[in-house]
């Protein structure tokens, strides 16, 4: 059975990538440090019908989340699909002259060196195949910086580079990069973003791999 694990999984559009990758027969691997919110999505996703399994890690905390993804490996299968997508937390959302070089540093551990660790726990066995897909969602300031949320803004760019460097390393291994920009609210009301329209789009960037860089809207025109 191939296996999606998504990092920082939750209510809203981890459960809706979680349930539209199901539908395919994948199982999922929830990756988070809050057990409670865990144990509520394993108990929606199995009233569906879909295998999947929990495992709390706190992402900034570098030995957890690799030790997470070796679990799921070892109780799923081999990781086909990564999704590395935590929410930022307030700190990253400062105006750029109110944001403190400890706030830099947490969001960087957060968007750099925790999709790192989450990527290289995974990229053995997607090389070893010869497939696999790892999906980076992250806001519009991950393309253009916004100096109303500098974290995410130095962060997403890390983020962004380190993931348009594999996708052009990787590509001729069969193993696809993809980056989805959305430029809006999730669940704000616009239905472009609502989450189950998200999820089809990031269902999509694994089943017909292409470019890294997709934005929400840029084609809707």
């Amino acid at each position: 059975m191939a296996v999606i694990a998504i990092v920082g999984a939750g209510p809203g559009l981890g459960a809706a990538v979680a349930t539209r990758f199901g539908r395919e027969g994948f199982a999922v691997a929830l990756i988070s440090r809050n057990m409670r919110k865990l144990e509520s999505l394993e108990q929606r996703l199995a009233a569906e019908g879909i295998t999947a399994k929990g495992y709390v890690a706190d992402i900034g905390d570098r030995s957890a989340l690799a030790a997470a993804l070796r679990s799921a490996a070892e109780d799923l299968g081999r990781i086909e699909v990564l999704q590395f997508s935590p929410v930022p937390s307030a700190p990253f959302l400062k105006p750029v002259l109110d944001t403190a070089v400890e706030d830099l540093e947490a969001a960087v551990e957060l968007s750099i060196l925790g999709s790192a660790t989450a990527i290289r726990a995974v990229l053995p066995g997607m090389r070893e195949a010869g497939r696999g897909t790892i999906i980076l969602p992250n806001g519009s300031s991950a393309a253009v910086p916004n100096g109303d949320v500098a974290g995410t803004s130095v962060a997403f760019a890390g983020e962004s580079a380190y993931g348009a460097m594999l996708h052009d390393a990787l590509a001729p291994e069969g193993v696809h990069v993809a980056q989805l920009i959305i430029p809006g609210a999730i669940d704000g009301g616009d239905p472009l973003f609502a989450s189950a329209a998200l999820a089809e789009r990031l269902w999509l960037l694994h089943a017909r791999p292409g470019a890294f860089r997709i934005t929400v809207g840029a084609d809707e025109a």
